[in-house]
């Protein structure tokens, strides 16, 4: 895959947009790390009124740095509801690319500058741990069994073709999220990746995949639960026979 150089097609300004619950301790890391790859990207801290006093540490990181913002939120509402709001914030402020990143650590951000290069021909770059180059890092045998067979299923399921679905280091361009009904989306767990995958590609922009390094947390505990999973095995098997029984309609009209 050819990759444009950085601000084709008029990328910047760039977001970086930051969901948080009880990250205080990876989220000064990760924005240190940010500001030394891409100095002139801007990162919006969204969190989840995390009692363990994120979002007091995010504000300090603000008010020292003009370009990191906070979202204050006063539920913790899952993370698609997470990102709706900070693609709302991005888009009233005229951002031209909002990009998805955990706190994690798990997303390094010196993948970024690929990611970016790679929208500048392209609506949505998805930073991908299964397509040549890409790799997991420290994720026990069980992980990474449930993310390849999530990756299949819905790649069965709703006939799509790219290869981590599930991915969560992603770059939009803004027509993307200013096209997509952002109102209709209600996902709240990890399928929220699927669905915004989906509705893209249904909205005929171009997806294309960046290999990325996954890494695993080293500090705090994963968000991934039961209900999580069955949220989006649900969705999925009703997306997928939704966009079958479609099909279906549309070659019985074609008869």
């Amino acid at each position: 895959m050819s990759q444009a150089p950085r601000g084709a097609r008029g990328i910047e300004p760039v977001l970086v947009v930051i969901p948080t619950y009880n990250e205080r301790e990876n989220l000064g890391p990760i924005l240190d790390r940010l500001q030394k790859v891409l100095p002139d990207v801007h990162a919006l801290v969204v969190d989840d009124g995390s009692p363990d006093g994120t979002g007091e540490l995010a504000d300090e990181r603000a008010a020292a740095n003009d370009h990191v913002h906070v979202l204050h939120r006063t539920e913790k509402a899952g993370l698609g509801a997470a990102y709706i709001a900070g693609f709302r914030w991005g888009l009233a402020r005229e951002y031209n690319t909002i990009v998805e990143m955990d706190a994690d650590g798990s997303h390094a951000p010196e993948d970024l500058p690929r990611l970016l290069d790679a929208v500048g021909d392209a609506d949505l770059a998805i930073g991908s741990r299964y397509v040549p180059g890409g790799a997991v890092v420290n994720w026990p045998v069980n992980r990474q069994i449930l993310s390849r067979g999530a990756n299949i299923y819905s790649q069965i399921a709703l006939g799509m073709r790219t290869r981590d679905i599930t991915a969560g280091f992603r770059a939009y361009r803004r027509p993307v999220l200013e096209k997509l009904a952002l109102d209709e989306v209600n996902s709240h767990g990890y399928c929220f990746q699927i669905d915004l995958t989906v509705r893209t590609a249904d909205a005929g922009f171009e997806i294309v995949e960046v290999p990325i390094t996954f890494t695993e947390r080293e500090i705090g505990e994963s968000k991934m639960s039961g209900s999580i999973i069955r949220e989006a095995f649900l969705r999925v098997a009703t997306w997928g026979a939704e966009r079958r029984w479609q099909q279906l309609r549309r070659l019985v009209k074609r008869r």
